[in-house]
């Protein structure tokens, strides 16, 4: 089955190039040049991973990812014509997969694009551990992907949970930055350990009372993560 990918950026001669490229490997394109369009089309048809600019018209690219989160957990990577560290963080920060700076080459586009969809397909073809955690006031069904706190859900992202997960199934157990890349990102996932910082502060903010003081998830000072059983 061909992949079904959404291309947003208002830079038409590079959207070209990019639908071109894509069509080379047998992947079905969509094309948006705003971010009105591309929320219209991420909730309106179904993508396998969406390439989503950050200068956009109407919706810049992070407002586009923050309103796609809030109903999806489809693949999202974020071009930007920038090499400012600030730029990839904030875009981590709306819930991106990954992200691309331009000029990029498109032999590794393509080579992220077909690493993220392998990893999201093979997670939903796995046997779903049918299972239930309680810690404290939360609660995680790792089945629905679905986390409670104090009966109220909490909204995650994919990555978020995923991390969250690992976390929790292996209490106490410090996790180096390295590691958790590697086992929530893919050990091909080309960021770096910041991307791991990132979503831990995310995570925090969602899951604790207090993230300056948290109840879960504990920084192990110059090592990683880890989760205090509760």
């Amino acid at each position: 089955m061909a992949y079904k990918v959404l291309v947003v950026d208002d830079e038409k001669i590079i959207v070209k190039g990019i639908k071109f490229n894509l069509e080379q490997e047998g992947m079905e394109v969509d094309t948006a040049y705003d971010g009105k369009q591309a929320v219209e089309y991420a909730f309106s048809r179904n993508y396998d991973i969406i390439l989503l600019d950050i200068m956009l018209p109407e919706y810049d690219g992070y407002q586009v990812c923050q309103m796609i989160r809030e109903r999806s957990d489809v693949p999202i990577i974020m071009l930007t014509a920038k090499g400012d560290d600030m730029d990839k963080i904030i875009g981590l920060e709306t819930g991106a997969d990954d992200y691309v700076t331009k000029p990029f080459n498109i032999v590794e586009l393509k080579a992220r694009i077909k690493a993220i969809i392998r990893r999201t397909q093979n997670r939903s073809k796995a046997q779903p551990q049918q299972q239930t955690i309680t810690a404290g006031d939360m609660t995680v069904e790792t089945d629905s992907r679905r986390v409670f706190i104090k009966g109220a859900e909490v909204n995650l992202t994919a990555k978020e949970f995923d991390l969250l997960k690992l976390l929790i199934l292996n209490p106490n157990k410090v996790y180096n930055r390295s590691d958790l890349l590697k086992f929530v990102w893919g050990a091909d996932y080309p960021g770096d350990e910041r991307t791991v910082d990132v979503h831990v502060r995310r995570l925090r903010e969602k899951i604790e009372e207090d993230p300056s003081k948290p109840e879960y998830i504990q920084t192990k000072w110059g090592v990683g993560y880890y989760f205090q059983a509760v």
